[in-house]
């Protein structure tokens, strides 16, 4: 019997943080469309090696000290929250205030506040990493380098995660959250067809071959094999998965071979059609919610959003976790993701309590909280794997908890400066081929043209 509780709270954060989302790094797609809110925040925990306390920066007056700072989709989702009344929990005289906003109007949003020079927000939640570069890029962010020295502080608990955040050889943000993509499937509807679950080593090969065998029936009854959501991440991610390439290149014919499966799964039936998902507006979650297909690739966020499911009584059926598969030529456990980062806007007036908040937001102690609401984080632990794992509602068996290790990581999206222009060509292009506009080879030959445009290699 497991003994920890999942909290009513819990429900995964769209986009990011894997790009995927259109947004990514991570973060995930938006389950919630709601408009801009301002809340504020109190909480519980305590601050133990979060350096400098608000506490003690306090006026004499004893009036506390506001902190703002940016979210998206606060209400639906923990990831934010729990971090923000431990925090207020441990520094009682400091009050954070919430500028939220719905995870597809984030980045306009924020951007505005932006360059408006404004003192609010504070700290910024970085809803991907190429946001993070045009925002480094206008001068927006507070470069951390002399908090970092100033406080000694201790880089390496994120395995090398912060260093890849760099731009320009300085340091803008610390690894908040952490999201890579896993299989889901749902083992009722492998049990009704006698078709053995996915397995933590299976090729993509072996994984269309399963689809197969467990797609059935016709018509509003039909259940796919599997469910290919929109995002142009969930083609071109499997061509990056080996770490030899990533969608900055000056030739992509390496995902030739990956588009034509996608289109293969899509045109014998084994996933739904781009189309009609683009037409309907389809969400992914409400596809496999809702048993309409076995299996799906998607990310380490979906984990909390199902469990919430099964608490609330929306969802009923047993469904696991494998490991992405890989390609023939690639070990298991090769996987991609994204990293949500956290940072200081460059406008604070309150520089040293954001960085107090933003050391306090990335440190081993909020991993721990927010392990507690099934969220991964920019620390990878073996304490914080084992602590999502024996929650109440996680799936049961080993496979599913070896399912969340992997070996190696690529990001969904390098740090390039121009890596928003980009992601514009690789949606518009992907959505040409998935409907049949555009033959493979034109697409690519498409991508190539207009992104050698974009970078001027012309």
């Amino acid at each position: 019997m497991r003994k920890r509780q999942l909290t009513a709270a819990i429900m995964a954060l769209a986009c990011g943080a894997l790009t995927a989302c259109g947004g990514g790094g991570g973060t995930a797609p938006a389950e919630n469309q709601g408009g801009t809110t301002q809340t504020t925040a109190a909480g519980s925990n305590d601050n133990s090696g979060s350096g400098q306390t608000a506490e003690t920066a306090a006026p004499a007056s004893g009036e506390k000290q506001v902190l703002s700072v940016t979210t998206w989709d606060n209400e639906s989702s923990p990831q934010f929250q729990a971090v923000i009344d431990a925090y207020e929990e441990q520094n009682p005289n400091v009050e954070i205030k919430i500028i939220d906003t719905s995870a597809d109007e984030y980045n306009n949003s924020l951007g505005i506040s932006l360059s408006a020079a404004q003192p609010d927000p504070d700290v910024i939640w970085v809803k991907d990493m190429g946001s993070m570069l045009q925002m480094a890029d206008k001068e927006q962010l507070m470069p951390i380098d002399d908090f970092i020295a100033k406080d000694n502080f201790d880089m390496s608990i994120y395995k090398g995660a912060a260093e890849q955040l760099m731009y320009n050889g300085k340091a803008y943000a610390l690894p908040y959250r952490n999201d890579w993509y896993v299989l889901y499937y749902n083992k009722d509807l492998f049990d009704a067809a006698g078709v053995e679950y996915p397995s933590n080593d299976m090729t993509w090969e072996e994984y269309y071959d399963l689809a197969a065998k467990v797609t059935s029936g016709e018509g509003s009854s039909k259940v796919y094999g599997t469910h290919n959501h929109t995002w142009q991440a969930l083609v071109t991610n499997w061509a990056v998965q080996d770490g030899k390439h990533t969608v900055v290149e000056k030739d992509y014919s390496f995902m030739k071979s990956w588009y034509e499966e996608a289109l293969a799964l899509q045109d014998a039936g084994y996933i739904q059609d781009y189309s009609t998902l683009k037409t309907a507006n389809i969400h992914y979650s409400s596809v496999f919610k809702n048993q309409q297909c076995a299996m799906m690739p998607m990310g380490t966020w979906f984990i909390a959003t199902m469990m919430q499911s099964q608490q609330d009584g929306e969802t009923d059926f047993n469904w696991g976790v494998a490991t992405i598969p890989h390609p023939a030529d690639t070990e298991a456990g090769y996987t991609v993701g994204a990293l949500t980062p956290i940072a200081i806007s460059a406008f604070t007036d309150q520089p040293d309590l954001a960085w107090d908040f933003v050391k306090f937001a990335s440190s081993e102690e909020a991993a721990e909280i927010l392990a507690e609401q099934g969220v991964f984080t920019g620390i990878p632990s073996e304490t914080a794997l084992q602590t999502i794992a024996s929650a109440e509602l996680f799936p049961e068996g080993e496979s599913n908890v070896e399912a969340l290790s992997y070996v190696h990581y690529s990001f969904d999206r390098p740090l390039d400066p121009q890596i928003e222009e980009i992601r514009t060509v690789l949606n518009e292009v992907h959505e040409m081929i998935m409907i049949h506009s555009y033959s493979v080879d034109e697409g690519i030959q498409e991508l190539t043209e207009r992104v050698a445009e974009i970078k001027g290699w012309n």
